[in-house]
């Protein structure tokens, strides 16, 4: 199948809700070896507020973005609630008004989440952010559009490009946060913004691969 329906949204976010409250603990581990801790607490906070909220309510993909980004924004703590609510906004942004989403839509969204992250932030890839996760996550989507890939194909592709990306952070030097004091000693520690990426970009993946079967 080439294409997932915007209308059925809901079960995507709800994988990614599942994704971020199973891996709370070890985000919060990752994220005290060179930051201060919290990114887990912060993450699995504002993806239950959504669940709270919305888990008996009907929506599209791109309604359901634009709730659990604006949840992101404006009800968590720390640097990750504007990072993260951006990017759900941005996707929500290009996913409005479309009945079928393509893989070449999925590109779209995420790209512009992308050029939206880079304004906000500054990070590039090689920064040691979650930015290191989502740029190749972008290029396979991009690479598996122009290639007609069918959309379980791309997001497998998308999914290893995201895991590669996440290890890769493991060598860098912390450029931006907290960690980047440390220098050389945050090298040899995945990032841990990079790895909730890798984590939501999978369980999104997974969430529509399970409902286009």
């Amino acid at each position: 199948m080439k294409a997932f329906h915007n209308k059925d949204g809901k079960p995507v976010l709800m994988r990614m809700v599942s994704g971020i409250k199973e891996n709370k603990d070890y985000l919060g581990e990752i994220d005290g070896l060179i930051g201060d801790g919290d990114h887990g607490m912060n993450m699995n906070k504002g993806f239950s507020l959504f669940q709270q909220r919305f888990e008996k309510e009907t929506f599209d993909l791109s309604e359901g973005l634009r709730e659990l980004g604006m949840i992101l924004l404006n009800e968590i703590g720390g640097s990750m609630g504007p990072i993260y609510g951006t990017v759900f906004m941005a996707m929500a942004d290009e996913a409005d008004g479309k009945d079928e989403i393509t893989v070449s839509d999925l590109y779209q969204m995420l790209d512009q989440a992308k050029k939206e992250l880079e304004e906000l932030v500054g990070a590039r890839t090689g920064d040691k952010t979650l930015m290191d996760t989502l740029t190749p996550a972008v290029a396979a989507l991009e690479k598996a559009g122009q290639e007609g890939a069918d959309m379980q194909t791309a997001l497998v592709q998308m999914k290893k490009a995201a895991e590669s990306g996440r290890d890769s952070t493991k060598d860098m030097i912390a450029k931006f946060g907290r960690a980047s004091r440390l220098g050389e000693r945050s090298r040899g520690v995945l990032d841990a913004g990079a790895v909730s990426c890798c984590i939501l970009l999978q369980s999104f993946a997974d969430g529509i691969m399970e409902v286009i079967g």
